[in-house]
């Protein structure tokens, strides 16, 4: 068996050494648990095992070795996060213990796209519990169900959230990629504080069907992988229509080869806006940020810095409502149509069952945003359909549109997100900015990749683009990438680092 750094290796490597006979995917899923065992008492990233994995791979072999192969992620371990629905042995949860040993019905469309390409869902991702729309004083990456998971370069330092474990399995090398949700920055986030590339796609792009839902406006899965090349690939594998989610249905033709798209010299040509429409920028992040633009500068692109953007106060006002009714609606739909094991039913089942269950469930923080949630009507109330089409003009027409219109953009670029803060069960996450809400309302593609990092703590670099620019975007991410080489592996984490305990 070849020698293979699980935590640097690329889908198109691992898919290699499967062509070429020196390893098989059982043998592969097993270094991946294998890695798990030895590693995740430090970071916490993984909440469940699939127990049917290594027959599922040993499936997958007999198929090569009879001459047929799904595609590229033939053979190859992936992570999905613990809110997405898969009809095995694993449960879908949330994180939450109100749904703990509950199983969904049927593999979330995502999921169903996975296996058809010949991935093996190895396990599932803790997360930041029921994808942190709970409190506004939460701690990321913390689950009642599966307790705190923790950056995979600093183990006292957030892993961002709520793709949480996703950022952390992927970037660790529990599997050869992982995926992740966002409604605004869950995956962006996480991938940029742990050192990976993380993919948010357009709405419409990737189908919701099968996901906990938060806001079905902004709701999407996506990729979490080591590079972009590995993004774009795993990306064309979940992409595709689905008749149980409408707006798969206005993308543009599937599938689409995204790898297609790549080459070193993506930058030269293009034309990028700077955003510098965020406060409270430590001095830090911003030595990274002016560094990065160097580097797209010197691989000839044309800086337009800076760029007027969203007028992100009113966008925040507008978020809130609209994520608030789009929560509870939702959420009631999908638990009255779960299984018959799941024992709350509605976001005022679950609000209940927190509140009977405080000592386990809430030892930390509340659930002020459920309760907030919990008391708006229907979609058809006039507060929530004037907070939808102000959220969608101020993102959109007002917003990334008029800034790419103005200048002749192909894409806007900015930091991520802050570098990781220390975890704090008292306060909660420390956030001071990030690019990811614009996009995340407007349901645009929102690319973030390695750009450097900050005494250790890696800082990522977003790429912002209009709908179903997919391709721009990877395209323009790949070139920068090359032109860095920047991605360093963490350190190996070991439980014995830290207290695990109940001391934040």
């Amino acid at each position: 068996m070849p020698d293979i750094a699980l935590d640097t290796v690329t889908l198109a490597e691992l898919q290699a050494h499967l062509t070429a006979g020196d390893l098989n995917a059982v043998e592969l899923a097993e270094l991946c648990f294998a890695r798990m065992d030895a590693l995740d008492g430090g970071v916490n990233a993984i909440i469940e095992r699939n127990p049917d994995a290594v027959r599922i791979a040993a499936d997958l072999d007999a198929e090569r070795a009879r001459g047929r192969t799904r595609g590229p992620l033939h053979g190859l371990p992936i992570v999905i996060k613990d809110n997405i629905d898969t009809g095995d042995g694993m449960t879908t949860t949330v994180g939450s213990l109100a749904l703990a040993g509950t199983r969904a019905t049927r593999d979330a469309h995502v999921v169903a796209r996975l296996r058809a390409a010949g991935a093996v869902i190895i396990a599932k991702s803790n997360l930041s519990e029921w994808a942190n729309f709970r409190s506004l004083q939460s701690s990321s990456g913390w689950s009642s169900r599966g307790g705190q998971t923790r950056n995979a370069y600093a183990l006292d330092r957030t892993p961002g959230g709520s793709s949480s474990g996703s950022a952390v399995a992927a970037a660790c090398g529990f599997c050869a990629a992982a995926i992740g949700t966002e409604t605004d920055g869950s995956v962006v986030g996480p991938a940029a504080m742990n050192g990976i590339v993380g993919l948010k796609p357009s709405i419409g792009l990737v189908s919701r069907a099968g996901i906990v839902p938060i806001a079905h406006s902004q709701d999407t899965a996506g990729p979490m992988t080591r590079s972009v090349a590995d993004a774009a690939m795993l990306l064309a594998a979940i992409a595709g229509p689905d008749p149980a989610d409408p707006a798969t249905g206005g993308g543009s033709g599937w599938p689409v080869d995204y790898t297609a798209a790549l080459r070193p010299d993506g930058l030269a040509g293009a034309r990028i806006g700077v955003i510098r429409a965020y406060g409270n920028i430590r001095s830090g992040v911003d030595d990274v940020f002016e560094a990065s633009l160097a580097v797209l500068r010197a691989a000839g692109a044309e800086l337009i810095d800076p760029v007027d953007y969203a007028d992100l106060p009113r966008l925040t006002r507008a978020e809130v409502e609209v994520t608030s009714y789009e929560f509870k609606a939702g959420l009631d739909t999908y638990l009255a149509g779960r299984g018959g094991d799941v024992r709350v039913r509605s976001l005022d089942d679950v609000i209940a069952f927190n509140a009977a269950n405080a000592e386990r469930v809430m030892p930390h923080f509340g659930q002020d945003r459920m309760v907030r949630a919990v008391a708006k009507g229907p979609l058809t109330e006039p507060a929530y359909l004037e907070a939808v089409a102000t959220a969608r003009r101020l993102s959109r027409a007002d917003g990334i549109d008029a800034a790419l219109a103005a200048h002749g953009l192909d894409a806007l670029v900015a930091p991520t997100t802050s570098a990781p803060w220390l975890i704090d069960w008292v306060n909660g996450d420390n956030r001071s900015f990030g690019a990811a809400q614009v996009p995340a309302v407007a349901g645009y593609p929102h690319i973030t990749v390695p750009a450097g990092y900050l005494r250790g703590l890696p800082v990522g670099l977003s790429f912002i683009a209009g709908a179903f620019q997919e391709a721009t975007l990877l395209r323009l991410a790949h070139a920068f990438e090359q032109a860095t080489d920047i991605r360093r592996p963490p350190p190996d984490p070991t439980p014995a680092t830290i207290d695990l305990g109940e001391g934040g």
